[in-house]
This record gives C-alpha cells, structure tokens and sequence, in this order.
C-alpha cells in the first residue's frame, strides 16, 4: 500500500522546531540552524551560498566577435544545446518548488528554495547567452526548440512524466522516482551539453560561455548531492521502500535515460563536431550513469565501462573559479585541478 506524504503545515506551535521526519514528520517550522535534524544541512547551505553568482559577472564581448566565425555546425549544436538546457532548468525550478512544499525539515525546505533560485539563474544565464549572440528572432526560436525537435521532446517528456506522477499523486514511492528523475536531469541530461562547451574552450573558443557553463556545472553538482542525500534519508526512515522493484526501477530507468542521452548526442554532435568522438561520448554518458546510479546507493547498469574517457574534462568539472576576472578569461586546457580527488575518473 501506498503511502501518501501530508505537506508541510506553515506554524504547528505543538511541534518541536527540529524535525522528527524528512517526510510526514512534525516541525514548528520554526529554522534554527543551530538545532536542526540533519547535520550536514548547514554545511550545504554555506556551500551552495559560497556559490552565489549571476549572469551579468561575465564579459561576453569575446564570444560575440568569435560566434559568427564557428563552422556552421558547432553554431547550430551551441544553438540547439543551449535550448536543451533552458528547457530542463525552468522545469526544474518548478519541481524543487513542489518538493520544497513536502519536506517537513525547515533547513531541507530552505535549501530547496536556493536550489530553485540557482535554477532560475541558469536558466537567466542561457537568455543572457543567447541576446549576446544572436538576434532577438533567432533567441525566441531556439526557445521553441523543445516543440520541435523530435530527440529533444522525447528527453524532455521523459522527465516531465517523472515529475508528473508525483506531483498528480503524492505517494512516498512516487517521491522517491521523482527524485531518480532529478538525478538524471542535473546528473546526466546535463553532461554531453557542457562537454560540448568545454571541448570548444579546449579549443579556445566561446570561453566567456564555457565559464558561464562551468558555473552552472558547480551548482548542479550540488543539487545532485541534495537529492542524493534526501533519497538516503527517506529510504532510511520508510524502510518498507527499499525494495527490488525500487532497484530495478532505479536501474532500467536510468539505462533509458542513458540511452536517450545517447541518441541527443548522436544529434548534436554526431561525427559533426571535429575534434570530439561520439564513441567517447558514448562512453562518457555510460561512465556518469554508473556514478548516479552508484551515488543513489544501486548497482552500476555499465560495469564494463570503469574509466573516463574525457581525462581532460577535470580541469572543467571541478575547477574552483571563485571570483574570476571575466576580462581576463583565459582557455583553461592546461589548468591543473586542486581538489581531492573525487573518485569520478575511475569506478
């Protein structure tokens, strides 16, 4: 039997102010960071307000005088990119909005509400993009993108069907798939896209937009871990949902995520893109389903595929930008990464 999650009161004067749930729990919904149920909210939070940025921080001149002068190709696959990820950000400042109001855990609601803003940041940076480069017309038409292009609705309907069943039918187990659903879109959906970017900043080319990307890609790594940690803890406290049906869902959906993936990516940059292997990218999308899955606590669908094919790619992933000078972009092909080592080259 299904069980349906109650949303969060907005004063319980009977409630302590820390949770006693992350669902269908009792808060005052009274935030107090300093009494709250899960210790590594706090932490989060910093980070993800350490990460605070906008659009308008990034000199775009550079890029506009380059963008007419791309192969035709590599313009037509930035275009199509870019409206890719417009379409999966503003449906994902929706969702989180719609999660926020079920999470009884007043620090769990509030980083919610940041994730959403993130998210109307990325996708305010993809317009921001676009009006530096092209033509009003040409930035109301890529916005259409998603009405037209048949690889991209199918992608698209993939997750909003995801989305939908929770939020037409609020069950415990339906929050929990949405959440799968997430991990794809911030997770996976996202990652032939930025390759592409960053392949072209390898190059030299479309830096300032690269950097925007790069921005974006910091953010989404930290939703990934949002949910990640959301789904652990509700799995955790409703033992009666971790089951074989959820495993197998969680694996068959994300190798047909992986798949669409796969066929976005045999589209936009196929054999088109010189320089970059659609046999690697391939591989690269395998590689980062394995990690998700891995990462929501299931078996990897690809075992055989255990290594990064894109070596190059750390020094985009997880390069720390702070506060860069934008007038002073530079490629960053030969920038070492001064992190710990994550893990995410090698399974």
């Amino acid at each position: 039997m299904k069980t349906l999650i109650k949303k969060r009161i907005l004063v319980d004067q009977n409630a302590p102010n820390r949770s006693t749930s992350i669902i269908n729990g009792q808060s005052s919904n009274i935030l107090n960071w300093d009494d709250v149920r899960f210790s590594w909210a706090y932490p989060k939070y910093k980070k993800m307000l350490a990460n605070f940025w906008t659009p308008f921080e990034i000199n775009m001149s550079s890029d506009r005088q380059q963008f007419p002068s791309l192969p035709e190709e590599e313009k037509k696959s930035f275009l199509k990119i870019i409206g890719l990820l417009a379409l999966l950000d503003s449906i994902q400042s929706d969702y989180a909005s719609k999660v926020a109001d079920y999470l009884t855990d007043s620090s769990l609601n509030a980083l919610m509400i940041i994730l959403a803003q993130q998210e109307v940041v990325h996708n305010h940076s993809y317009s921001y993009v676009l009006s530096s480069l092209v033509t009003k017309s040409e930035q109301d038409e890529v916005f259409e993108y998603w009405r037209t292009e048949d690889t991209l609705k199918q992608r698209n309907e993939f997750i909003t069907n995801g989305y939908r069943e929770f939020v037409e039918d609020p069950t415990v187990e339906n929050f929990l798939k949405s959440i799968v659903f997430d991990v794809i879109l911030e997770g996976l959906f996202f990652y032939s896209g930025f390759a592409f970017f960053y392949h072209l900043a390898r190059q030299q080319k479309m830096v300032a937009t690269s950097t925007m990307i790069n921005y974006i890609n910091r953010d989404e790594q930290l939703h990934v871990d949002l949910f990640v940690k959301i789904f652990k803890e509700v799995v955790e406290e409703n033992p009666g949902t971790n089951t074989d049906e959820l495993a197998q869902f969680v694996q068959n959906t994300f190798t047909k995520a992986a798949a669409l993936e796969i066929e976005w990516a045999r589209t936009v940059i196929g054999k088109k893109i010189k320089g970059i292997y659609i046999d690697d990218v391939e591989e690269y999308i395998k590689f980062y389903t394995n990690i998700r899955v891995n990462q929501l606590g299931f078996e990897k669908p690809y075992p055989e595929i255990r290594h990064n094919p894109f070596k190059w790619i750390k020094a985009y992933e997880e390069v720390d930008l702070g506060k860069t000078d934008f007038f002073e972009q530079k490629s960053r092909q030969y920038t070492k990464v001064n992190v710990v080592d994550n893990g995410f080259d090698e399974l």
